[in-house]
């Protein structure tokens, strides 16, 4: 009955597409990703990821269902999805996606969504934003915070800043990095986050600064309360 009440979910996207002058994506491998939103109201010190258990929907007869999305939460007010990237749009992945694609945990997951990222949009890159103030980008505006969760990148900039980053993933579009031992570009992020995060309207990410060190991510400025 849930695998019906999922069928029925997916052509409400493909109904809402149409309406739109697009069509869902198909749900394969290669269009596989992962994007970082936000848990408004939380504050997680511990970077591993948990479950973030079932959530009801509505079918278009008024009926409500649970389903499992594929998602995570993480460090302080983020949470990570899953989700098929189209030229339009794109949809949730549910646990039951996870199973029919063979995808056994949330690491191979991870791992799965980043190196189409990479494929697809880029490999991340860092330019200047201003005070010393690191932008990292990739080829797609709304996908440049899922940067944020790519370990490899980041422990490859450790190598030239073992003190540690100090990183703002405030909106979809605005990933940015100080090293820790730039007292003047850190200070910056810290005035700028709230500011940079509340008008950001619809594509905002977190409130908060995180810490990557010696490979972990810790919070360094707690999200703002709401």
């Amino acid at each position: 009955m849930l695998k019906d009440a999922l069928s029925v979910l997916i052509a409400l996207f493909a109904t809402q597409a149409s309406a739109q002058g697009g069509s869902p994506p198909e749900r394969t491998k290669d269009n596989f990703m992962v994007v970082v939103r936000e848990s408004i109201g939380a504050n997680r010190i511990d970077d591993r990821l948990v479950p973030s258990g079932k959530a009801k929907a509505k079918l278009p007869d008024g009926r409500e269902i649970e389903i499992e999305m594929a998602a995570w939460e993480f460090i302080g007010d983020t949470h990570i999805r899953f989700v098929f990237d189209g030229p339009q749009m794109m949809i949730n992945a549910t646990s039951q996606d996870l199973d029919r694609l063979g995808i056994k945990s949330v690491d191979e997951a991870l791992a799965l969504a980043l190196a189409n990222i990479r494929r697809v949009y880029g490999d991340p890159a860092a330019k200047p934003w201003e005070g010393g103030v690191m932008q990292v980008q990739g080829r797609s505006p709304d996908l440049d915070s899922s940067y944020f969760l790519d370990r490899s990148y980041w422990t490859e900039l450790l190598k030239k800043h073992p003190e540690g980053l100090v990183v703002s993933v405030a909106k979809r579009g605005g990933l940015l990095y100080a090293p820790a031992s730039d007292t003047r570009a850190v200070e910056g992020l810290k005035r700028g986050v709230a500011y940079l995060h509340a008008s950001s309207k619809s594509l905002r990410v977190s409130s908060a600064l995180f810490l990557f060190k010696e490979g972990r991510w810790s919070v360094f400025q707690e999200p703002t309360k709401q």
